[in-house]
């Protein structure tokens, strides 16, 4: 190469270099080409990701297509299309923790963060099987929550994460919902107690959920176990309990399918079984409750199930903290009881209505009677059958002055009793009926006698009576109670049992024959032949009255076939020491010296009372116009002659 070219090449060179330099973009020039730049890439991602979103949304649609089976994308979008600011939590792995004291084992699930388990300790099935209120699937329990897009997000599908908390017997269960967002479910066992503390704590949901949430709707349901022997029984007693706050408890769900709407606040819903209960109890109210039983005849294991949708206050403008306890127990009234204590009226949970004890008017009774001496005696002795033999020769002194009162009123119309003989063969005639009718009350207001006497002291009983047979059946401490050949006192003690159907008799008196009712039905048949020779006055009674004395025995038959062994036992030893009662009167009172007395009380003025005179009067208007109906059928009769 000779010089020239070389100088020519420079040249070149230093024209480019020079040219370049002076041609330059300036540093605003720089900026907007970068700006431009990042837009065209924007745009591509953009492009890119609406690709891949559309593609994932025709995947994603596809409902039985699942998770685990869809690219991550995929997989990705489909969460966050369904959950929003949830998704995170939309995926993870069960875990169960264990929560454990003396009396109860419960266990809570991670996904969905509640309570799967509950087992009551100390107790057994009928079939010696661990006693276990749900597990799995026969409980549910979830929170609706609803975001700002719109979307419908439950607890029930979300996995929590454990965290253990310093106490041993607590746990947290934390849902993570966006960048701030938590929501925990605090779970804490106190030692030796059936209540379980159950808090909600949520924290930086303000920008999550909708801006209209003033409210967590709650659902919750529980299919009830057969836990007992005898379905007809457990499922007689088997229902929903709530109660209004500051208010009654109310109940439903025994006999049938029903649904309730509740606009009233509640402070508690119970699910409740023969013996045990699931109750959850609001520290405030739960508002707009739907509550539900549905009958489950045909399983096996099931009696019924019910549920609950209900809400409780809530405000997401600030951590919220709202508390509830559930109850898992026995339904034994001191222990329920007991959660009232030192609490004042107005508060009070009265979870013991959960123990039937009868109709108001004779709740009483059980409460303030019947269960102190149960709990006395059960201090002494663990034998329930001879509790029931002392409770019931307890019940008998207390009931004793009625008796004597109810059979010297017999007593005396029966040493009467020739002397009302005497009355009818002085008014024999039919139309003579009220004559005959007011001879007799003379007779007997003279001498002292009453009627009424011997059937008002039987009626007051009556309410003792009543409260033992809604007692006895629900009476916990019975259950599982051996005496004799009974196995178990709260329940029907076969001795004859069969498994084909019988038409009527299945229905009404079960496939078997309890051995305490039937000696029961036998020794009433006997009392009231004894009863009814006893107390013959010689007073015309009803047509029929005789026979229906004899069928009552019959009806208690088949009314307590399939009730409480315990039940069945009571009566019996109640009728036979009534029967004993009975024999010591008949035998003890000289009707010699009675007849005497009231002969000589006929020779004292009396001076009627004014329920004597008013029954006079009654009588006398009565037979006025029993004489003009008798006219007026005597002329009716001489006018069709002619």
């Amino acid at each position: 190469m000779d010089k020239n070219t070389i100088i020519g090449f420079v040249l070149i060179g230093l024209v480019l270099i020079g040219f370049t330099w002076l041609n330059r973009p300036s540093q605003e020039q720089i900026e907007t080409q970068r700006r431009y730049q990042d837009s065209v890439a924007m745009v591509q991602r953009e492009m890119q990701q609406a690709a891949v979103l559309e593609q994932a949304n025709k995947e994603a649609v596809i409902s039985d297509v699942p998770l685990d089976e869809l690219s991550d994308t995929v997989r990705q979008v489909k969460l966050q299309n369904n959950f929003g600011a949830f998704a995170s939590a939309a995926t993870g792995t069960e875990e169960i923790i264990t929560l454990e004291n003396n009396n109860v084992e419960i266990k809570i699930n991670s996904k969905g963060g509640y309570v799967c388990y509950a087992r009551v300790k100390d107790y057994v099935t009928y079939e010696k099987e661990p006693l276990i209120l749900f597990e799995g699937d026969d409980s549910k329990f979830n929170i609706t929550f609803v975001t700002t897009t719109n979307r419908v997000v439950n607890t029930s599908d979300l996995y929590f994460s454990p965290v253990k908390n310093t106490s041993q017997n607590s746990v947290t269960m934390r849902l993570n919902v966006g960048d701030d967002g938590v929501v925990d479910f605090v779970y804490t066992l106190n030692p030796d107690d059936y209540m379980l503390n159950f808090t909600i704590k949520t924290s930086g949901l303000n920008g999550v959920l909708a801006h209209s949430t003033n409210a967590l709707d709650i659902q919750w349901s529980q299919k009830m176990r057969i836990q007992e022997k005898g379905r007809k029984l457990e499922n007689q007693y088997t229902g929903l309990y709530y109660k209004y706050l500051a208010d009654d408890v109310e109940h439903f769900g025994e006999a049938k399918d029903e649904d309730k709407q509740i606009s009233n606040r509640l402070k508690w819903i119970g699910y409740k079984n023969k013996y045990f209960t699931s109750a959850l109890i609001a520290d405030a109210s739960f508002a707009g409750t739907v509550l539900s039983a549905k009958q489950n005849a045909t399983d096996a294991n099931y009696l019924k199930e019910f549920s609950t949708a209900t809400a409780v206050a809530f405000n997401i403008t600030k951590d919220e903290s709202i508390g509830f306890r559930y109850f898992f127990g026995p339904n034994k009234y001191r222990l329920l009881r007991s959660y009232d204590k030192g609490v004042d009226a107005d508060n009070q949970l009265d979870l013991d209505n959960l123990v039937p004890m009868g109709y108001k008017w004779v709740r009483p009774i059980n409460k303030f009677f019947i269960l102190p001496i149960f709990d006395f005696l059960g201090k002494f002795m663990s034998n329930y059958g001879l509790i029931i033999l002392l409770l019931t020769l307890a019940v008998k002194l207390v009931l004793f002055p009625l008796t004597y009162k109810s059979y010297m009123s017999q007593a005396k119309m029966r040493v009467l009793r020739p002397q009302v003989e005497a009355l009818k063969l002085k008014y024999p005639k039919k139309e003579q009926a009220m004559e005959l009718q007011q001879a007799t009350m003379a007779l007997y207001s003279s001498a002292g006698a009453s009627p009424l006497s011997g059937c008002l002291p039987m009626l007051l009983q009556m309410p003792i009576l009543i409260a033992l047979y809604w007692l006895f059946p629900t009476a916990i401490e019975l259950r599982q109670q051996g005496f004799l050949w009974a196995e178990d006192l709260s329940t029907y003690d076969a001795i004859i049992s069969w498994d084909f159907n019988i038409p009527l008799i299945s229905t009404f008196l079960g496939n078997h024959i309890s051995l305490f009712c039937l000696l029961m039905t036998i020794v009433n048949v006997i009392y009231t032949k004894v009863n009814m020779n006893m107390s013959n006055t010689g007073q015309q009674q009803m047509p029929g009255m005789n026979m229906m004395m004899y069928i009552m025995p019959f009806m208690f038959f088949f009314m307590f076939n399939q009730n409480s062994a315990g039940l069945s036992y009571y009566f019996l030893v109640s009728t036979l020491i009534t029967i004993g009662q009975t024999m010591i009167f008949r035998f003890g009172i000289n009707e010699d010296k009675l007849l005497a007395k009231l002969e000589a009380n006929k020779k004292k003025p009396k001076k009627k009372s004014g329920f004597m005179q008013r029954l006079e009067e009654a009588q006398r208007v009565q037979q006025e116009q029993a004489r003009k109906q008798q006219k007026e059928r005597e002329k009716k009769q001489h006018s069709s002659k002619r």
